[in-house]
């Protein structure tokens, strides 16, 4: 049986005690330290006699005490494991420093209700997989092995930015783009490039913590700005704009479909907020996070679309298209010196990204197998919408008010009374239910509200799911 790694066992030329019974005890102290766990494979004894440069036969020796001792067990045709049954378990014990916390088990429950992930298993896995195939049948196939641009695959990037254009009408080209591992890199890496320590920072409350975290290590300052069924409210924005001026740096927004409300800003409010952008001088970053998935008429095209918009970043994902294990995001922005430190840090943190695997999407979009999936997806998830709808709405209409959203994969619901989330959240836990309660969201002091994702659950777990949680409220 072919081992994967050598065992380093170091021997004592000053140590009066027999070279096998050195073996012996380093072994053991392995196996007490947790390095050599039960059941894991050891070298053979030719191997290791060569890796000690020793006789065999004392190798064979020590083995022999190991296994008479129970410390190893030998398996006909296979070779030498460590025992799944290890002697003096009761002294091992206490070698265990007092002073190290326990892991906790990481609890698995039976339904999720997460912030709007995708169904994995409606992924096109396949196509990838023979997207990868020949991609390593190709005869250049070793230039993609080598180091490459930190921005991403030149070419991956041109069709990005073809789809961009042609597809949210925006105007730029592979130079405005630069490749991340997820949206949430794309963030962090204008964070870093953008803000500096005492900078202010507008974000929307409710909205999205994982984007205001990335701000915070810049060193920048949140400023919350309320949002209602029209996005975000212009009216708070004018006002900290008069009250901090040119200290407010940047605006953070989810514009399509706002995180976790899933409302869309309103075409009066973008306007606004372009004009105001323009006139103070702060950068929008905009978050598309799920641009593809929507059921109604077409999209409203981003803010970063505007052409007479000065300074804006946009971050896009395809990991939701594709599947979310898959991280593949973008960062565009006009601000070429933007690009260009992203860039370099970028180079510093990661290298560079993922290059087959960018060259294996672009082999999909080219093929027509991404547009096909997303049309296929979008009326999965519509038929899951609906059918969501109508569970709320059977089992939860005098309890809750909800807006069917036109896209995405995840419902907002308000209780019509003030709930206690946090309790109802351990109460659905006790059933195996996870739920993500508002202050994952909220700014300061929790909002009366839940984002309920549906696109990854089964009919019979949102039936259930939703039963459970109008049993409790």
């Amino acid at each position: 049986m072919l081992r994967p790694w050598n065992i380093d066992i170091v021997l004592k030329e000053d140590d009066d005690k027999a070279i096998y019974l050195q073996i012996a005890d380093a072994i053991i102290k392995d196996i007490h330290s947790g390095r050599l766990k039960g059941g894991e494979a050891l070298p053979g004894s030719r191997h290791l006699a060569q890796l000690l440069q020793i006789n065999r036969n004392t190798v064979v020796e020590a083995l022999n005490v190991l296994l008479m001792e129970g410390w190893l067990v030998s398996k006909n045709r296979k070779g030498t494991f460590v025992s799944d049954k290890l002697p003096h378990l009761k002294e091992l014990k206490p070698s265990l420093n007092k002073d190290t916390p326990s892991i906790p088990a990481i609890k698995k429950y039976t339904i999720q209700f997460d912030d709007g992930y995708p169904n994995s298993k409606i992924a096109p896995i396949t196509e990838l997989a023979r997207s990868y195939r020949q991609i390593f049948q190709r005869k250049a196939k070793w230039q993609l092995m080598s180091y490459a641009d930190a921005l991403g695959d030149t070419d991956f990037r041109r069709e990005i930015a073809q789809m961009l254009n042609h597809q949210r009408r925006m105007q730029v080209n592979e130079n405005n783009l630069c490749i991340t591992r997820g949206s949430q890199m794309a963030m962090y890496l204008t964070a870093q490039c953008l803000l500096t320590a005492g900078d202010h920072i507008m974000v929307e409350n409710p909205g999205y913590k994982p984007a205001w975290v990335a701000f915070e290590k810049a060193g920048a300052k949140l400023l919350p700005v309320s949002v209602d069924d029209e996005g975000l409210v212009i009216k708070d924005v004018i006002t900290l704009l008069k009250s901090y001026r040119k200290r407010i740096k940047a605006v953070y927004i989810t514009p399509h479909r706002q995180y976790p409300t899933t409302v869309t800003l309103s075409l009066q409010r973008r306007l606004e907020l372009v004009k105001l952008s323009n006139e103070y001088g702060f950068t929008i970053i905009e978050d598309d996070y799920d641009n593809e998935f929507h059921f109604g008429y077409r999209p409203i095209h981003p803010v970063s679309a505007f052409g007479e918009l000065e300074n804006y970043v946009y971050v896009g994902t395809l990991s939701k298209v594709v599947a979310p294990a898959l991280r593949i995001g973008y960062m565009v922005t006009n601000d070429r010196g933007l690009i260009q430190k992203a860039g370099d840090l970028r180079r510093i943190i990661d290298v560079q990204g993922d290059t087959i695997m960018e060259q294996a999407i672009l082999q999909l979009i080219k093929d027509g197998t991404i547009r096909r999936h997303i049309k296929k997806a979008s009326q999965y998830y519509r038929s899951k919408r609906d059918h969501t709808a109508s569970l709320l709405t059977k089992y939860l209409k005098d309890k809750i008010s909800f807006t069917i959203p036109d896209g995405g994969l995840a419902f907002w619901i308000v209780p019509h009374k003030k709930v206690n989330w946090n309790k109802i959240s351990e109460q659905l836990k006790s059933r195996g239910i996870l739920i993500t309660t508002p202050d994952n969201f909220s700014y300061k002091e929790a909002v009366n509200g839940m984002r309920l994702g549906y696109g990854s659950l089964s009919e019979e777990q949102l039936k259930e799911g939703i039963q459970a949680l109008s049993k409790l409220l």
